[in-house]
């Protein structure tokens, strides 16, 4: 499967953006979702993650009440919409797929990766 990550872009501090990730193939609705960032001279970080239903859904503690994962099996997309940000925020967002489902938290975890979308935040 390929992903294809977009809706990056600069806000303020307190803006908001939504992320999406539209992926290839008629199967989408067999892969488990996530989201992860990486901001420069970092490790890779998890997000937040969602089961192939979308029912199920889980978040680090950093973006939690601000952060919401959603996907649409319909479109192939999986969403980040992202409120309250805050320049630590500020880094490349990446979405990730799996075949299978329950959680995944880790990148080990994750067989396919999208290219990456830069946000930035600023004071």
């Amino acid at each position: 499967v390929q992903l294809q990550a977009s809706g990056g872009g600069l806000v303020q501090a307190g803006g908001s953006l939504r992320l999406s990730c539209a992926t290839s193939g008629r199967t989408f609705s067999s892969y488990a979702m996530g989201w992860f960032r990486q901001a420069p001279g970092k490790e890779r970080e998890f997000i937040a993650t969602l089961t192939r239903s979308g029912r199920t859904t889980y978040y680090t503690d950093s973006v939690k009440g601000r952060f919401s994962i959603s996907r649409d099996n319909a479109k192939n997309t999986v969403y980040l919409q992202m409120n309250t940000l805050k320049p630590e925020d500020t880094a490349v967002y990446y979405c990730a797929a799996d075949q299978g489902n329950g959680l995944r938290t880790s990148t080990h975890e994750y067989e396919y990766w999208g290219q990456g979308t830069q946000v930035t935040v600023s004071s």
